[in-house]
């Protein structure tokens, strides 16, 4: 195997580049800025997809498409959304090269001008809702509940792989409604879903709140989050759902005939989940002997590995390793049995724990006369011999309580990372020497919280949905305040 990876202690942020490209999840293309998902990765990635998807279709989705260019002035209907994404725009503004003059080499066809420029997708609500305004003539074709897998260009100048790139994978999902209520209803059911899905599927606890007017979503009446902790202390924004109302509805013009047989804007929705997941999934977990994947997303749950002098050994214990692997997957598990003759047992040993296979099997000839075999844990790297007989009952409960110890373990570290702050200098200490998340009072001014950023690099990451009432003092201005709000530096 190649070198070791860097200490999570010693750089965090160098530990974690290194463990998505030698854990082979991703890499950096020829186009700056963008990624290759590696077939490993994206095998994560199709997890947490169909996860997703069933847990739409679930609610009443279905899923659609959209094109990928939106013409450029859809994006000026809607001032908001137009001043939150026009730096990241990329624009298309030719369709065609030719050969340059001199012969060397290629250039823009001034001949093929675009009469209109376009935009490649930031975002789908301009036009969605362009389209929308075409299937809703009456309240008997709301609501519309689609969804959308796609990618998106968002040209960002500081890249990091998953977290943030130029163009990432991500799923969109587009609501219409007749009532704001309904809307409303829908945003939060789908803030629910996608915790639900964090805490039980990708295993890490988030908390679920309103972003403040200064961070929501460029043309959103309420943007809700949730909200992550990774292990050195900064937050990362697992998922958003908008409330949009009916600023889009007004931008293109999307009106209905009520039951009351009025005239009426359309109420909708937008939330959303990207590709930063597998970010998420890397920097909550893993540890600096590789991946620790959940279960619930691993591409394999069990690998099998081999271990013989003799190749005659080899064919008795493959006869054994393949009865055990027809056992699990009969269980609904995914395993792999690694007999290749290239690499030893070692190696495969070391491999397999950088890239976080859950369980490890491996069997030797004093194995099978004993009816036993060693089984290792990815989450805590213990092992153990166990009974063959009854091995698949076994496994799947084991996996189950892997599952739970990893959510454990991320929920206990968040829990001893969350700290109180009711004055500026014990705030200051927190962010600066401790990090993690923040609960202080705020009074409640975009001008409050943009010095408190300036000052500091942390910024408020949601007024969480089930903070109480209290009375209390600005962290920064002294002036008052009726609850706090969570602060945190963050990806």
């Amino acid at each position: 195997m190649a070198k070791e990876l860097t200490k999570r202690e010693e750089n965090y942020s160098q530990w974690y580049n290194e463990l998505v490209v030698k854990a082979d999840l991703a890499e950096n293309s020829a186009v700056r800025g963008c990624m290759v998902i590696k077939p490993y990765g994206y095998a994560i990635w199709e997890k947490m997809q169909a996860a997703l998807d069933k847990m739409f279709k679930d609610t009443g989705h279905v899923n659609a498409y959209f094109p990928l260019f939106i013409p450029k002035s859809f994006f000026s209907k809607e001032a908001a959304h137009v001043e939150g994404f026009a730096k990241e725009c990329a624009v298309v503004t030719h369709y065609r090269l030719k050969n340059a003059e001199d012969g060397k080499g290629i250039v823009v066809d001034e001949d093929a001008k675009l009469e209109e420029e376009l935009i490649i997708r930031p975002t789908s609500e301009t036009i969605i809702w362009n389209t929308y305004k075409n299937w809703i003539q009456s309240y008997r074709d709301l609501p519309i509940l689609c969804n959308q897998w796609a990618n998106v260009v968002r040209w960002e100048m500081r890249t990091r792989l998953f977290l943030r790139t130029a163009e990432f994978l991500w799923q969109e999902g587009h609501t219409a409604h007749a009532t704001k209520e309904e809307a409303i209803e829908e945003t939060e059911k789908m803030l629910g879903v996608y915790a639900k899905f964090a805490e039980e599927f990708l295993a890490v606890p988030v908390i679920k709140g309103l972003k403040t007017e200064n961070e929501r979503f460029a043309g959103a009446l309420e943007t809700y989050c949730i909200e992550a902790l990774m292990q050195d202390g900064k937050a990362l924004q697992a998922g958003t759902s908008h409330f949009l109302g009916q600023n889009f509805a007004k931008a293109f013009d999307v009106k209905f005939l009520s039951n009351q047989g009025k005239q009426e804007y359309v109420w909708a929705t937008s939330w959303g989940v990207s590709t930063r997941l597998m970010g998420a999934l890397v920097m909550a977990h893993s540890d600096d002997n590789g991946l620790v994947i959940p279960p619930k997303l691993a591409p394999f749950h069990v690998v099998i590995v081999p271990i013989y002098k003799t190749d005659e050994q080899l064919t008795q214990i493959s006869e054994k390793a393949l009865e055990i692997k027809k056992l699990l997957e009969d269980k609904g598990l995914s395993v792999k049995f690694d007999d290749r003759t290239t690499h030893k047992p070692g190696w495969k040993f070391a491999e397999y724990e950088l890239k976080g296979f859950p369980v490890r099997i491996a069997m030797g000839p004093r194995d099978l006369e004993n009816g036993t075999v060693e089984i290792a844990r990815r989450d805590t790297l213990t092992k153990e011999f166990v009974n063959a007989e009854g091995i698949d009952e076994y496994i799947v409960k084991l996996l189950d309580e892997i599952q739970e110890n990893i959510y454990n373990k991320a929920l206990k570290f968040r829990t001893e990372n969350t700290f109180k702050a009711d004055n500026w200098e014990e705030f200051v200490d927190v962010i600066e020497n401790k990090g993690g998340f923040v609960s202080a009072h705020w009074d409640g001014t975009a001008e409050t919280e943009e010095e408190i950023k300036n000052k500091t690099k942390a910024t408020i990451r949601c007024i969480p949905l089930d903070s109480v009432e209290e009375n209390g003092k600005c962290i920064l201005t002294g002036k008052p305040s009726k609850k706090r709000v969570l602060f945190a530096k963050a990806y």
